[in-house]
């Protein structure tokens, strides 16, 4: 609810004043920032901790692009298939939805990556070696990537489905009028209306999955989190690292929030002023 106030002039106005809708909070992180990329910059320990640290930044870029692009492929077709009338389809892809969700993610990844990726891995390679002679090889970095995306894509198919069903059934029976096929009026009609609420959830899960990539460092991935844990192991430096390491992730969330925020800002543009 509005509260009104007086303003100098006298008039009446439920605006509110400028110290109480500034972002304070923004200008509180600013502030940390540059105290910690001070310490980062003043201090030697700091400094060594850093160059040591820095160099996982590119695995932990990569991982995340690669997670999130192959987790968006899974959860398309998980998302889509819970809406299946196929009775087969539906329920396997409810079960994947329901069996990831339902178990924490660290002995998931351990799970996915120490067993189910492997075991696939060697019945393709029979295929393989027995057809053409050739074996798929999957690094371990690419095996830890690819069990994020499994663990992520369950999550996402829960907003696809959700961004799909938001559209009013009007839509889709539209589209089914002009002589669309199912297939064509959900990838013509239905899909490029549900972006708009599918986009912002799925930034929010590529930080999510950029915070995940953490937990990489259990497998032996040498991301950022890794590379702070062997240099704190070495040292006893443990507060340069994880300090540098927390410094690193910060400026990476924060970065992407702006962006983020920004890309909804544009895509909500047209509905300002909507009650």
């Amino acid at each position: 609810m509005s509260e009104f106030r007086s303003t100098p002039d006298g008039r009446i106005t439920d605006e509110r004043p400028w110290w109480d809708v500034f972002p304070w909070w923004s200008l509180i992180i600013v502030t940390l920032l540059a105290w910690m990329g001070w310490q980062i910059i003043d201090s030697p320990d700091y400094r060594l901790a850093w160059e040591r640290i820095i160099p996982g930044l590119a695995l932990t870029l990569q991982s995340t692009v690669y997670a999130f692009g192959i987790s968006l492929f899974i959860a398309l077709l998980a998302g889509t298939g819970q809406m299946s009338r196929n009775v087969v389809i539906r329920n396997l892809a409810r079960t994947y939805v329901e069996f990831v969700r339902g178990i924490p993610m660290l002995p998931l990844i351990f799970t996915v990556a120490l067993i189910v990726v492997p075991e696939l891995t060697e019945l393709l390679n029979a295929r393989l070696t027995k057809w053409f002679d050739w074996e798929f090889k999957l690094s371990f970095q690419m095996r830890a990537t690819v069990t994020l995306a499994v663990i992520y894509g369950a999550y996402m198919a829960e907003i696809f489905r959700g961004g799909i069903q938001s559209i009013p059934p009007g839509q889709s029976e539209a589209g089914r009028s002009l002589g669309l096929s199912r297939r064509q009026t959900m990838k013509s009609v239905v899909l490029p209306q549900a972006m708009r609420a599918i986009i912002p959830p799925m930034g929010n899960d590529f930080i999510a999955i950029l915070k995940d990539t953490s937990l990489l460092s259990v497998l032996g991935a040498l991301e950022i989190t890794q590379r702070a844990r062997q240099f704190s192991a070495s040292t006893f430096k443990f507060r340069e690292g994880y300090f540098v390491s927390a410094f690193i992730y910060l400026v990476l969330t924060l970065s992407l929030s702006v962006l983020l925020g920004v890309l909804e800002r544009r895509m909500t543009r047209d509905r300002e002023g909507e009650r």
